[in-house]
């Protein structure tokens, strides 16, 4: 690895996709698309359909599929059924250990790792797993609820290009998604929180792009993690200078990915 830049704040910040990142797949896949009577290639077929067919986001396409398949099946959707999803998740080998593990590698090293989700999955999902606790900040497409308590209405959406604004968020400490202002005002490089160089992407595929980008060409480092066996997007992300480094998705102590990582870090560190 080729050194980078020392820097005075040692406050690091680990970004993370979650669906096929963190956890094995899609996180609608493990109980809500079978509760709903429909097979993960039906589902996600009808959401393609519809948003081929309405010149629809496709991410707006899946929550409204959701909403209208749980009213169709007389079970409409509310906050607590969304979090109890999330118990179901399973994860890639040593994620559910990984958080505390680096972070005893940055103390280490004099740096303390915030970790964060910015997913185009659902918080309420995330929320609701054994992983949650663990993130400073979850940022995620999440539903607006009725006063009855019945998701009505999608109130945050985070798809590919929306994705960067929570790199800036995070890099300028405006972690609020309602203020608008701070996040978009001119704020100084040695102002900023946590600069793009002292921060880490670790996502799966094409939507994490422009934010593997920008970390990237921002002096941090981009990672991309794939499923055994499913190498293809991994290596064409890196071929394309879209990542710094690709590695399965395995979290285990000892693995390729944390010794890559703990290197990372203490280039960051680095005085």
């Amino acid at each position: 690895m080729g050194k980078i830049a020392s820097v005075k704040n040692q406050i690091l910040a680990i970004l993370y996709d979650f669906d096929k990142t963190l956890c094995t797949k899609d996180m609608q896949e493990y109980s809500f698309i079978p509760s709903v009577g429909m097979s993960r290639e039906g589902f996600w077929g009808e959401c393609s359909k519809l948003a081929e067919t309405q010149k629809m986001d496709r991410i707006l396409a899946y929550m409204y599929l959701m909403l209208r398949k749980s009213r169709e099946k007389g079970r409409p959707i509310s906050r607590e059924s969304f979090v109890g999803l999330g118990k179901d998740i399973k994860y890639f080998p040593g994620v559910e250990t990984w958080f505390e593990r680096i972070n005893e590698i940055g103390k280490a090293q004099g740096a303390v790792i915030e970790h964060y989700i910015i997913s185009s999955g659902l918080k309420e999902i995330i929320e609701g797993s054994c992983i949650a606790k663990h993130f400073k900040e979850i940022y995620a497409c999440e539903f607006h609820y009725e006063e009855n308590g019945i998701a009505d209405w999608p109130k945050a959406v985070v798809n590919y290009t929306t994705k960067t604004q929570f790199v800036f968020r995070i890099n300028k400490g405006v972690l609020d998604p309602s203020d608008d202002v701070g996040v978009n005002r001119y704020t100084p490089e040695e102002e900023r929180r946590i600069p793009l160089r002292n921060m880490i992407y670790i996502g799966d595929g094409i939507t994490d792009v422009p934010c593997m980008s920008l970390v990237k060409n921002s002096g941090g480092r981009s990672i991309a993690v794939y499923k055994r066996g499913g190498k293809s997007t991994a290596q064409s992300l890196q071929r394309d200078e879209r990542v710094d480094f690709i590695f399965p998705a395995d979290y285990s102590e000892g693995g390729e990915l944390e010794v890559a990582v703990n290197e990372i870090i203490a280039e960051m560190t680095f005085v």
